[in-house]
């Protein structure tokens, strides 16, 4: 009897860059090529072609492209360009042109066809090749979830239309179906994304599908209320405050969402988010925080803001800084504004000057930062659930810690919970176990704390 000698599958490596769109992108992508045969490599030595995932929403990102496709031309050769940046194919061909394909955002098909071109795969009928759920870049215990593409929104400063179009939603069941399924596969803690998560479903009038049996409108509502009942943390990313977004908050007081939102403001004062073309600019935004913290006292609310936007005077800035005061936000990230190719706001007038941007920078940064550490300074004394994302090794005292998140801390964006003996007694605790915790001490952005048992949940 013949023996069936298996060929070696051609490998991929994957460099990744942008936002947590891009990286849901990055896994869709990864997931179809392993379905097709691939091995996936860790490094640039031993991929047959190499993927660079670009961003290209400002110039800094895409400098910041070009020089991972330069890197990954010098290391490996065979390189396959897709993401944000591919729909400036003629600059990424015209300063390498030795790169094989460059493919545009989201476009799945096209990137998969290209690496075929490239490396054929290996037909093999006798290996599990996918695991359920998919491939994924995250650690195991959290995954993001996207729920749109597009955006139909035209600010002035922003050119994602432009690189991914209009708004365009998944079918919600197809949604509820993916993350039951992440859940099943040890996801522990989902992170809803899309360009405008509170847009979700009006371009197809919120229709109805079925779902376990039930009506289920394509609408950020019902899907928050389905999300909800899968047990595990879920936390609401890019949400504009339309009023429906009121409606979320009670779940998030019941334990059904985690009690956190992601909501760009961009800037406070109405002049200059008049000239930001800024979609939802409700003047009774202050009263509607406060509203979410009577029914939900526990909501963390991040933010982000650009400073020295065109036509930004002193005034308005002040104004931001008073606006800052009271709405206390939990986590605030700021940005200089920066020109980007194709941005209506690069023709406003009355550009503010580099040095003034910078000024103004540091002082949002220093007023954000005294908030922040005021805020989770009136956690220390409390019990907070954390989700553990790293385990540490054993010191000379025989203690172990761990890094871990409060639900008010997103991965990779926000702070941390620094955990002291997380494992007198017990030697298994790892990623995704949640804990309740002492909080002993905070910093500007951190807290630091102690388990009050030594069961995880």
């Amino acid at each position: 009897m013949a023996t069936k000698i298996i060929p070696p599958a051609p490998k991929v490596g994957m460099v990744s860059l942008g936002c947590p769109k891009a990286l849901v992108d990055s896994e869709r992508i990864l997931t179809k090529l392993r379905s097709d045969g691939y091995q996936m490599s860790p490094d640039y030595a031993g991929a047959d072609v190499v993927l660079v995932n670009t961003c290209g929403f400002l110039d800094s990102a895409k400098e910041e492209s070009l020089e991972a496709i330069g890197e990954a031309i010098a290391e490996n050769g065979r390189v396959i360009v897709t993401g944000c940046m591919g729909n400036e194919a003629d600059v990424i061909r015209a300063r390498f042109p030795q790169v094989l394909a460059v493919t545009g955002a989201h476009q799945y098909e096209a990137v998969v066809n290209a690496v075929h071109e490239a490396s054929p795969p290996v037909p093999n009928a006798f290996v599990d090749l996918v695991p359920e759920g998919g491939l994924k870049l995250t650690p195991r215990h959290y995954s993001y979830l996207k729920i749109s593409e597009g955006c139909n929104h035209r600010c002035s400063f922003c050119i994602i239309p432009s690189i991914r179009g209009d708004l365009v939603s998944r079918r919600i069941d197809a949604v509820l179906r993916e993350a039951e399924k992440l859940v099943h596969a040890g996801t522990r803690e989902l992170l809803v994304i899309s360009q405008d998560t509170s847009a979700y479903g009006v371009d197809v009038r919120h229709e109805p599908r079925q779902w376990k049996g039930a009506e289920i409108r394509t609408h950020m509502t019902d899907l928050a209320r389905a999300l909800g009942d899968l047990g595990v943390w879920t936390r609401l990313h890019y949400v504009y405050p339309y009023p429906h977004v009121d409606q979320v908050i009670p779940l998030m007081a019941e334990g059904k969402l985690t009690p956190y939102l992601d909501i760009p403001f961009q800037h406070a004062s109405p002049k200059v988010l008049k000239a930001m073309k800024r979609p939802a600019n409700d003047a009774k935004v202050l009263d509607r925080i406060r509203g979410w913290r009577d029914i939900c006292p526990d909501i963390a609310i991040r933010s982000s803001f650009v400073v020295g936007f065109p036509g930004e005077t002193e005034e308005d800035f002040q104004y931001l800084l008073d606006w800052l005061d009271e709405a206390q936000l939990d986590r605030v990230g700021a940005f200089r504004f920066e020109p980007v190719e194709g941005a209506a706001a690069n023709a406003l007038p009355d550009p503010v000057p580099e040095e003034v941007k910078e000024e103004r920078y540091a002082r949002i940064m220093e007023k954000t930062a005294a908030i922040s550490a005021a805020r989770l300074q009136a956690k220390v004394g409390r019990t907070l659930p954390v989700i553990v994302d790293e385990v540490g090794e054993m010191d000379e005292d025989g203690s172990i810690g761990a890094t871990a998140r409060s639900q008010a801390d997103a991965p990779e964006i926000d702070g941390n919970v620094f955990l002291r003996d997380v494992q007198i007694g017990r030697a298994d605790l790892k990623p995704g176990d949640i804990l309740d915790v002492l909080i002993e001490d905070a910093d500007e952005h951190d807290l630091y704390g102690v388990p009050v048992e030594n069961q995880p949940r």
